[in-house]
C-alpha cells in the first residue's frame, strides 16, 4: 500500500502502534513507567508520596514537573550499590558520576552527594550548580566539547576532581593552563570507539560522525595519549567512553569495552603507563511506555563487570577502577508532569476515522523531546476515575507549532475534557533542562514531594522574568 505523504500517522485506520493494546482498565497504571511513591487511592485521584495531585494542582498550578524524592534517592542508590558490588572483586570499588545534564538543581546535587554518588557536569552552569550545592570538588568531573577558557580555569581554580578531554586542542589547553596556575590536571581522553547505538541519531555519540570525543580508528586517540602523557601538567587517570542514550542491553557497551580496552592495554605496552581509571559512560534506558523493558541496575552492573573483568583477562591487563555515569535511569522515572486539559478536539483522518486530540495547559515548552527525538510517553487522566471506554487518544500542548505534541499515542477515557489533571511520567531527565520559553510561556515549577510535604525546587517563572531580560 502507497504510504501517506505525511506519514504513518495519517494513514487510513491507523489504530497506534504496533507495541500499544487498548487497556482492560483505563485508570490502572503501569508499575515500570512510575515513581515508587505514585499510587491511585481508592477514590481515583494520583497521589504521590502521600499528596494527591488536585492538592499540588491547587497550590501550585500547573503544568509542573512532580519528584518524588524517595525514589530519585533509592534510584541513585541502586545504582551506587549496584557496581560496588559487581566491581568489588575486580577493581576493589566503582565509582557512580552522576549525570547532571538529565537534571540538576542545588537540592538535587546535594541529594546525589547525600548518597554517595558523585557528578557530572558538562557546561560551566552545571558545574556553578555543583559548586553552590557544596558537592566536594574532588566529587565533580567536567565534560563538553567546546569548553571555555573560563571553565577550564574555573574547574582548575575548584580542584575538580577531573576534566574529560574531547579534543587534541583541549590537551594543551588544559596543560597550559594548569600551568599558570602551578597545578597538575587530572584528565581522562574521552575515546570515539566506532559503535553505532542502536538509538536516535542525535543521542547516538560514539559513532564516528559527529562532535565527541578521540577517534579511534583515525589514530587521534592513540596521538592525544601520547601528547597528554608528554605534558607533566597533565595527570592522565585514564579513558573515557560513551556510546549513546536509551540503551537496554550491553551488547553495546561489549564492543565499546573491547575497543577502549585495547587502547588502554596499547598505552601499556608503548608508554609503559598503567591508566588507573577507565569510565564507561552512561545512556542507561528506561521505561517510556510498555514498549520499553531497561534491565534493572544490579544486572546492568554485572553484564558490565563480566564484560570488562573477561576483557581485561585476555589483554593480560589488571582492570581499572571503573566509572560509569547514570543521569536519565535515575532522574527519568522519579518525575512526572501535571498538566491541565484545556480543549479536545475529535479529527477526521484521512480515508475516514477520527482521532481525539487532547490539549493541555503546557507542550513542547516544558517537554520538547517527542519534537526532537520523536520520543514516546504514556499519559493516565490523574485527578478522578473514569468509567468511560479507553479512546486512542494525542495529547498536544498550546504552542503554535504543529509538532507540539507530549504524548503521540495512548488510551485516554473517552470522557476526558477542560478541568482535568492528566500526569505524564517518566519526565525527570532532560524535560526542565531542555526546557525553554517558546511563545514567551513561563517554565514550570519542579516539586518535591517526601512523606506527605511538597517543597519548591524551582519556582514557576513569571511574566516578570520573561521582561528581566529584556531591555527595552
Amino acid at each position: 500500500m502507497r504510504a501517506h505523504e505525511a506519514g504513518a500517522l495519517h494513514a487510513d485506520g491507523y489504530r497506534g502502534p504496533s507495541w500499544l493494546r487498548p487497556p482492560d482498565d483505563v485508570n490502572a497504571l503501569v508499575p515500570q513507567l512510575w515513581a515508587q511513591g505514585v499510587r491511585r487511592e481508592p477514590g481515583g485521584r494520583l497521589e504521590v508520596a502521600g499528596v494527591p495531585v488536585d492538592r499540588i494542582a491547587a497550590q501550585y498550578g500547573t503544568p509542573a514537573y512532580v519528584v518524588d524524592e524517595r525514589d530519585f534517592r533509592a534510584r541513585a542508590a541502586a545504582f551506587r550499590d549496584a557496581f560496588a558490588d559487581a566491581f568489588a572483586h575486580l577493581c576493589g570499588r566503582a565509582d557512580i558520576y552522576y549525570a547532571g545534564k538529565a537534571f540538576v538543581t542545588t537540592e538535587v546535587a546535594r541529594w546525589i552527594a547525600d548518597e554517595g554518588l558523585s557528578l557530572d557536569t558538562c557546561t560551566g552552569g552545571e558545574m556553578a550548580v555543583a559548586l553552590r550545592a557544596g558537592v566536594p570538588a574532588s566529587r565533580i568531573g567536567l565534560h563538553g566539547n567546546n569548553k571555555s577558557d573560563g571553565e577550564i580555569a574555573r574547574a582548575l581554580d575548584n580542584g575538580i576532581g577531573r576534566i574529560i578531554v574531547d579534543s587534541l586542542g583541549e590537551v594543551d589547553r588544559i596543560a597550559d593552563a594548569a600551568g599558570a596556575r602551578g597545578v597538575r590536571a587530572p584528565v581522562l581522553l574521552r575515546v570515539t570507539v566506532g559503535v553505532e547505538a542502536h538509538t536516535h541519531s542525535y543521542i547516538a555519540t560514539a559513532h564516528e560522525d559527529q562532535k565527541f570525543g578521540l577517534s579511534l580508528s583515525g589514530g587521534v586517540a592513540h596521538e592525544a595519549v601520547a601528547r597528554a602523557l608528554a605534558r607533566p601538567e597533565l595527570d592522565v587517570r585514564g579513558l573515557h567512553s560513551h556510546i549513546g542514550s536509551q540503551i537496554f542491553d550491553v551488547q553495546g557497551f561489549e564492543v565499546a569495552a573491547r575497543r577502549v580496552l585495547g587502547l588502554h592495554a596499547e598505552v601499556l605496552r608503548e608508554h609503559g603507563v598503567a591508566l588507573p581509571e577507565l569510565d564507561i559512560g552512561g545512556g542507561f534506558g528506561i521505561a517510556y511506555t510498555t514498549e520499553h523493558d531497561p534491565l534493572p541496575p544490579a544486572e546492568l552492573a554485572r553484564g558490565m563487570a563480566d564484560i570488562i573483568g573477561k576483557e581485561c583477562a585476555d589483554l593480560g591487563v589488571d582492570v581499572p577502577r571503573i566509572s560509569a555515569e547514570p543521569g536519565r535511569a535515575i532522574a527519568g522515572p522519579s518525575t512526572f508532569t501535571l498538566y491541565t486539559v484545556g480543549t479536545t478536539k475529535d479529527v477526521g483522518l484521512d480515508g475516514g476515522g477520527t482521532r481525539r486530540y487532547v490539549a493541555v495547559d503546557g507542550g513542547m515548552s516544558d517537554n520538547i523531546r517527542t519534537a526532537l527525538y520523536d520520543a514516546d510517553y504514556s499519559a493516565t487522566l490523574a485527578g478522578r476515575r473514569s468509567e468511560a471506554p479507553p479512546l486512542l487518544s494525542r495529547v498536544v500542548g498550546k504552542h503554535c507549532e504543529s509538532g507540539d505534541v507530549v504524548v503521540k499515542d495512548e488510551f485516554l477515557p473517552a470522557d476526558i475534557g477542560p478541568g482535568d489533571l492528566l500526569a505524564v511520567p517518566g519526565t525527570g531527565a532532560y524535560c526542565r533542562s531542555l526546557s525553554n520559553q517558546y511563545n514567551h510561556v513561563p517554565r514550570p515549577p519542579v516539586l518535591a514531594v517526601r512523606d506527605g510535604e511538597v517543597r519548591v525546587l524551582l519556582r514557576r517563572e513569571t511574566e516578570d522574568d520573561l521582561f528581566a531580560l529584556d531591555m527595552g
